[in-house]
């Protein structure tokens, strides 16, 4: 599903970021009697499931009977239920724990994640305050720091640690908001990857905490934000309803705008606005930089409407955009207007300004035009500049304006890499944390005068080098001609031969772009010889609106063909063929790993989904679900209703098939993507396969992945390795023992 609002990084459970992998110079060696191999043979053998009772039961969708034999899997509360996962679950550790390399790989991926430095990311500003998330391993969780500068990190003060809040590493940091003088600070905390944030409010000078405690402010349905007024006595913040405000069913929709007065019982809290909003509205807030505008911004759903409310310093509410006005992003500016970013008539964007005296959308006027080759992502206001951050297919770009709408000297970047966050300091100053596919992510201090990125103290380093490798992109051709990029990550000198252990990885939806990330553990699969592909595909907003509409509702089928084109590509070029080849994906990628795998049963080695989505009849009625209606369409309509038929992947399981190897990962405390779907899923192909390989389903204590530990991203990346490497029949090669004994035989 779509992330909504996560100022931290999903690390490895992300899509995009799974396990880089690695074989570097020492591909010469690989045969040398010197080399010390872990053994891994291809399991062939699948191990026997637990029993799985059919109980069927038939719907009708518009006129159609559909029938299913594991809806009783749905009800996690039933013990019969509970006692079946955990059978999975044994029989899961079971297979995975004899794999020959998996504690080598984790052991490997514990040194990775040892040796390299802190990372810092989520970063605001508040007067002179530096304000950063950042994660120092063998810390299981990102922790709140404040600094005096990007370049130095010994005036680092931690002001909120959930290591030390809760030692078993369970407590996340869901997001903070800082005051606007910068001496208090809201944090939204949750347990156990649930995204279920209560706020808590700290004094950042001494870290310790205030009485003031929020309960239902964040949630995985419609996120969570807070804004504090001016003075720094109280704060706007997201709200779900209460006890009895609505029924068990609404429980977690209907967000709205509620105030808090600091020192004051969250029972005596003021409604501000919301009621009128839609059942599935998430909302953001904002405020310039004197607390005197607060500007709300509400999307329908998931599928890309936006409407924006702005509250002026007299109290008076102005609703400046409508759903239909395909006003994508607002900002509040220190130069007194309001930036929007508008698709009406632009796919790829264009920039409108508005005076925030007179807020009326008819009156704006267009600051940056739609340009034929660059899509606008997100643009960044300051006091004399407008930055303008692009995608070009994957990769982002950065444009400089002034506020004449003139085009200075544009950001230099790395080539292929991405930007992940533009923050406006005092002036036209701005931080920028880019990275690419081998290089780790880094802040540059962008000042306009000089028109220079300079590399701030916050730069990352990573054990695991990558300067035996490159990037290459190419296009593969899908169904009906459109062009997809494809982001191939290999050795140099890479043969292509067709042998090549391939990992083919995408997303597809929202309108989200995969840009260039880096990712440690990527080394533990390019060290084994792999090739690591990431696909851009359509649903996504590489290409801007038009690109995304072309992947969504009644069209998400071009996303499947368009990832089937991917693999096919690969093959036919000659990086792999199907025995060697592997897909994995996530949430709405968990999906694409469903459609690929029962569309294209022959084409891959092994699937690995993560908290994925297979049954699109019924995963409407869950409730973050429902929030997805406009992003994936609705079986209350005829016309979707039969696009989510034709390719539901739970549906089309099919008896006797040669399935591939399947490995299906999800977390009990899942708010986003119901753990059922997995449940379901493992069941049908278990029933089914006509192979001997392995269905294999994991359901671990955790969520969607936001907020997992670190330990327990290393633990499920080993698996997921040692799952990779034993299906496509490749030998983990112990790099460590490897060196020790090459320098002995070179005495």
């Amino acid at each position: 599903m779509k992330v909504k609002r996560a100022t931290h990084r999903e690390a490895e459970v992300s899509i995009n970021q799974f396990g880089p992998h690695r074989f570097g110079v020492l591909a010469a060696l690989v045969f040398s009697q010197v080399v010390f191999w872990v053994s891994l043979g291809r399991s062939t053998e699948a191990p026997p499931a637990p029993a799985t009772p059919k109980k069927p039961v038939t719907d009708t969708y518009q006129g159609v009977l559909v029938a299913e034999d594991y809806r009783w899997l749905e009800d996690y509360k039933n013990p019969e239920v509970r006692n079946w996962s955990e059978a999975q679950n044994q029989l899961t550790r079971a297979f995975l724990d004899k794999l020959p390399g998996r504690e080598q790989i984790q052991k490997r991926l514990k040194g990775i994640y040892g040796a390299q430095s802190a990372s810092y990311f989520g970063l605001q500003y508040r007067r002179g305050t530096l304000f950063a998330l950042k994660f120092q391993p063998p810390k299981e969780q990102p922790f709140l720091v404040t600094l005096a500068s990007a370049d130095d990190p010994a005036s680092e003060q931690v002001v909120v640690n959930p290591n030390t809040l809760n030692p078993k590493g369970t407590t996340a940091i869901d997001f903070y908001s800082p005051s606007l003088d910068g001496k208090l600070v809201a944090v939204s905390l949750s347990e156990g990857g649930s995204e279920d944030g209560t706020v808590h409010v700290y004094e950042v000078s001494s870290g310790k905490e205030l009485s003031d405690i929020i309960p239902r402010v964040n949630y995985p349905t419609a996120g969570g934000d807070v804004a504090w007024n001016p003075d720094g006595s109280g704060f706007y913040y997201t709200r779900y309803p209460q006890g009895s405000e609505r029924s068990k069913e609404d429980i977690n929709f209907y967000q709205q705008v509620w105030f808090h007065k600091l020192g004051t019982p969250a029972g005596e809290d003021v409604y501000v606005i919301g009621k009128e909003f839609p059942r599935i509205a998430e909302i953001q807030l904002e405020t310039t930089d004197d607390g005197g505008y607060l500007l709300v911004t509400v999307s329908n759903g998931d599928g890309g409407e936006y409407a924006h409310y702005l509250l002026d310093p007299s109290g008076k509410w102005t609703e400046i955009t409508r759903f239909a006005d395909w006003i994508t992003r607002a900002s509040l500016g220190p130069d007194g207007a309001l930036s929007m970013l508008s698709l009406k008539d632009s796919p790829r964007g264009k920039i409108l300004r508005l005076p925030l005296e007179n807020p009326v959308l008819e009156k704006a006027s267009v600051f940056i035009a739609e340009d034929a080759e660059l899509v606008i992502e997100h643009f960044v206001p300051t006091a004399n500049r407008l930055y303008v951050i692009d995608q070009v297919g994957g990769p982002s770009e950065i444009r400089v304006f002034d506020h004449e709408g003139k085009l200075l000297s544009p950001v230099e970047l790395a080539p292929v890499s991405s930007v992940g966050q533009v923050l406006r300091m005092g002036g036209d100053e701005v931080l920028i944390s880019s990275s690419t596919y081998l290089t780790p992510t880094a802040w540059y201090q962008f000042n306009p005068p000089t028109a220079v990125a300079r590399r701030t103290a916050l730069f990352e380093t990573s054990p695991a080098d990558f300067s035996d490798c490159e990037v290459v992109r190419e296009f593969a051709t899908s169904k009906d001609g459109a062009k997809v990029p494809v982001n191939i990550i290999r050795l140099k000198g890479t043969k292509l031969n067709g042998k090549n252990p391939t990992l083919l990885t995408g997303y597809g939806g929202y309108g989200i772009s995969l840009r260039p990330n880096f990712s440690n553990a990527r080394r533990v699969w390019l060290e084994q010889g792999g090739v690591w592909v990431i696909a851009n595909l359509r649903g996504g907003g590489e290409y801007g609106e038009a690109w995304h509409k072309a992947g969504n509702l009644t069209k998400k089928q071009n996303v499947f063909d368009d990832f089937a084109a991917c693999a096919q590509y690969l093959i036919k070029a000659g990086y792999t063929n199907p025995a060697k080849l592997v897909i994995e994906g996530g949430s709405n990628g968990g999906l694409l790993m469903g459609a690929a795998l029962t569309q294209h049963p022959d084409l891959f080695a092994a699937v690995v989904s993560h908290v994925g989505v297979y049954d699109m009849l019924r995963v409407e009625l869950d409730p973050n679900g429902a929030f997805n209606v406009t992003e994936f369409g609705t079986v209350k309509d005829p016309e979707q209703f039969k696009a989510l038929y034709a390719y539901s992947p739970y549906h089309h399981v099919k008896d006797k098939t040669a399935y591939p190897a399947v490995f299906l990962l999800t977390g009990e405390n899942d708010g986003r993507v119901n753990p059922a779907n997995s449940r379901k899923m493992a069941a049908r192909l278990q029933a089914a396969t006509g192979s001997k390989h392995p269905i294999l389903l994991w359901t671990s204590r955790s969520g969607h992945g936001i907020g997992s530990s670190l330990s327990e991203k290393i633990s499920r990346s080993a698996d997921v390795f040692a799952f990779m490497f034993d299906q496509l029949g490749v030998p983990y090669l112990d790099r460590k023992t490897h060196l020790q004994s090459t320098e002995v035989e070179l005495k």
